[in-house]
């Protein structure tokens, strides 16, 4: 394989002018899944859209596939190297895609587009992955025990964010876990009968009141919130049953373990305290925090930088969660971010879903598929680079990727 630096740069032309190219579809593909949200699991129209147009470009297509309805795979070439780029398409309750996710499958569609052509020249097999329900139930560990990355090399995606540019590593990804705890006590009614009653919902409030204390003794890298689903249905009966839905962040594992068996307790007590009866259980498939492989951070910054943008240094924030943070535990991955220009807002607020489909934010999809691209191309051809990923692709047993992470 040619690697020289005039071949490189000639390669970087190509992969821009095919992105420009086939822009005002890629605009359209934008629009389409922005102006039509659709929830986790239900996101037929947008894995339609991102289907068709890689198809027409000669992709080798599947929907619903890995036991997912919503979900979609498309490859191109037969490189030794496989690149996994992950589009996501979900939308949020309510407020529809105020994360952008829109920007996220149009840029992974779009480096996949532009980098068809030169495929062959960089021994390189492009794979895209349409990944559902990250907002809420994961569907990319869903992906992961289905086996949908045990064929690829590395894997990449990009999330908008608010301004100013940052590097990828500038910010955390929590992991998380997300319950459904159950109360059961006994009804009966308020006035007339209270002292037969076991009263679920006070066992809720004894719950929250013990964790709301809980916070000031966690570290700063964790976080805890519950909200109460099913309360009861009138004043005048004292409620015998009371669910509540929980989630509980943490920095890393080791600390996710320890902040989850405190907080538990605390739901322990309300029910202790009461005399209910209590369960609980996982609502989804639980994040593992972001790893972002360091080899891919510095080719994913510079490039970023390539296209025309600036990172401004010392920022670090936090990101929330992200079921990418899963891939990124099993093999070689980058959750990158790129910032909407002039876009003050953060991710689930409304002023963000506005610019997710604004002309700034159509101007972050292109550099960020462009970014994209070039990254995976500065990987296919670096020798360094790329016997690091095939060696550590060789090395991981057959399943690596379908083991649970978190």
């Amino acid at each position: 394989m040619n690697t020289d630096p005039q071949r490189r740069s000639e390669l970087r032309r190509i992969i821009r002018n095919t992105l420009a190219n086939n822009w005002p579809s890629l605009v359209a593909l934008s629009h389409a899944i922005h102006d039509d949200p659709e929830l986790a699991y239900h996101e037929y129209h947008a894995a339609e859209q991102l289907t068709r147009i890689l198809s027409s470009a000669g992709f080798h297509t599947d929907m619903g596939v890995y036991g997912l309805p919503t979900a979609c795979e498309a490859v191109f070439g037969n490189g030794e190297l496989t690149a996994t780029l992950c589009a996501e398409y979900d939308a949020l309750p309510g407020i529809g895609h105020a994360c952008g996710h829109n920007i996220i499958a149009t840029a992974a569609a779009g480096a996949a587009l532009a980098l068809a052509p030169v495929a062959e020249a960089a021994d390189l097999r492009i794979k895209v992955l349409g990944t559902p329900a990250e907002e809420h139930g994961g569907g990319k560990a869903d992906l992961l025990r289905a086996g949908a990355w045990e064929d690829s090399s590395f894997s990449l995606m990009v999330h908008p964010m608010g301004a100013p540019d940052v590097s990828a590593d500038a910010v955390k990804y929590t992991a998380v876990k997300r319950y459904s705890v159950t109360y059961y006590g006994v009804a009966s009614h308020a006035a007339a009968a209270p002292e037969l009653a076991t009263n679920a919902s006070a066992a809720a409030t004894i719950a929250l009141t013990a964790m709301a204390l809980l916070r000031q003794q966690l570290p700063k890298t964790s976080n805890i919130n519950a909200i109460v689903v099913d309360g009861g249905d009138v004043t005048n009966i004292i409620p015998g049953k009371n669910e509540l839905g929980l989630e509980i962040r943490a920095q890393d594992l080791d600390e996710l373990a320890d902040v989850t068996r405190r907080t538990l307790a605390c739901f322990e007590a309300g029910a202790i305290a009461t005399g209910c009866t209590w369960e609980h259980h996982l609502a989804e498939n639980p994040y593992a925090p972001v790893a972002n492989d360091p080899l891919l951070v510095t080719m994913w910054d510079k490039n970023l930088t390539d296209t025309g943008r600036q990172i401004s240094g010392g920022i670090e924030s936090s990101g929330g969660s992200t079921d990418m943070g899963n891939v990124t535990q099993v093999l070689p991955a980058l959750h990158g971010v790129i910032a909407i220009e002039g876009c003050s807002a953060s991710p689930h607020q409304e002023a963000f879903r506005e610019a997710a489909a604004s002309k700034e934010g159509e101007r972050t999809a292109f550099d960020a598929a462009l970014a994209l691209a070039w990254t995976a191309l500065d990987a296919a051809l670096d020798p360094a680079v790329r016997s690091e990923l095939l060696l550590r692709q060789a090395q991981r047993p057959a399943g690596a990727t379908t083991l649970e992470t978190i």
